[in-house]
């Protein structure tokens, strides 16, 4: 069971895919509009711990893990890797808002859950009523633009793409020191609490968790860029309002523009600004995620 939230209620629910039924855990609390909270790699719907209680006081605050991660289902990946396509996993969450009766809601994501929350956004307009995103750039905007410095600071991206089973098998030899050694370089380790901290080891020293992150990126190579040339080539945007924010300290910063990437694929507007920190926003910096969101979600 993930790391409970005060107040918050722990719940699994079933959702159809093309890869047959998936769970996805979620926490659920609050009341209000709707606010779906979706977390990035290699971590779980923890990294809202400091940031859904609060947020909880103002709306309902669904906070799940993306298949293949935390306690949510783990298929085996596809040849073609759609099992973890961004359409698949935002499928997911789309479903887990309907079932939980919610037809219209805010979304926030941060990282790989930034890039779900894009997808859904773009093939669910109609359900998503404003979206927020935190630390990233576009899927295809940061390929079509790597350089030498983002390769070099971003090189897990080129890693886990490659063929299964090399980085499964290079990862599971020594799951704590590539964790500590990822999520160090980005911001440090002593900002994840023990209890957080044991949650994300957990996945990473998960085979199935392991298999499931790495063909997320795998996707994100392949299948994803596919539907977003797509969404390019017939001129589809977002259409609901944007915000983005990004660390001032972090590599998306230093290599991109993400207001000027996200308006490139945005119909509606867009706004936003860096934050003091590195990358990761939610428990670096919580208080400016729930004061922008605050602002951002009405």
């Amino acid at each position: 069971m993930s790391l409970a939230f005060p107040g918050f209620e722990q719940k699994s629910i079933t959702v159809s895919s093309e890869d047959g039924p998936i769970e996805i855990a979620c926490q659920i609390g609050g009341s209000g509009p709707a606010l779906l909270l979706l977390h990035g790699f290699p971590q779980t719907k923890a990294i809202w711990h400091q940031v859904a209680p609060e947020l909880a006081k103002h709306y309902t605050v669904v906070a799940s893990d993306l298949r293949g991660y935390g306690a949510s289902s783990k298929p085996h990946g596809k040849p073609d890797h759609s099992s973890y396509s961004k359409r698949s996993m935002a499928t997911d969450q789309y479903s887990l808002m309907k079932a939980l009766g919610h037809d219209h809601f805010f979304l926030l994501g941060h990282d790989r859950g930034g890039r779900v929350s894009h997808r859904l956004a773009m093939d669910f307009p109609e359900s998503v009523k404003k979206f927020m995103v935190l630390d990233i750039s576009p899927t295809l905007t940061m390929y079509e633009n790597t350089t030498m410095e983002f390769a070099k600071g971003y090189w897990h991206w080129f890693f886990l793409i490659q063929a299964e089973p090399v980085p499964e098998t290079m990862i599971g030899a020594n799951p704590e020191y590539w964790l500590k050694n990822h999520m160090g370089r980005h911001a440090g380790t002593g900002i994840f609490s023990p209890e957080r901290w044991a949650e994300y080891l957990a996945g990473a020293s998960n085979s199935q968790s392991m298999h499931a992150m790495c063909e997320d990126y795998r996707a994100a190579a392949t299948i994803d860029l596919v539907h977003d040339r797509a969404d390019r080539e017939h001129g589809k945007k977002l259409q609901m309002p944007l915000k983005v924010l990004w660390g001032e300290h972090g590599l998306v910063n230093k290599c991109f523009k993400p207001l000027d990437d996200w308006k490139k694929v945005s119909s509606s507007e867009v706004s936003g600004r860096p934050v003091p920190c590195g990358h990761y926003i939610p428990e670096e910096l919580p208080q400016e995620v729930i004061t922008e969101a605050r602002n951002f979600f009405i």
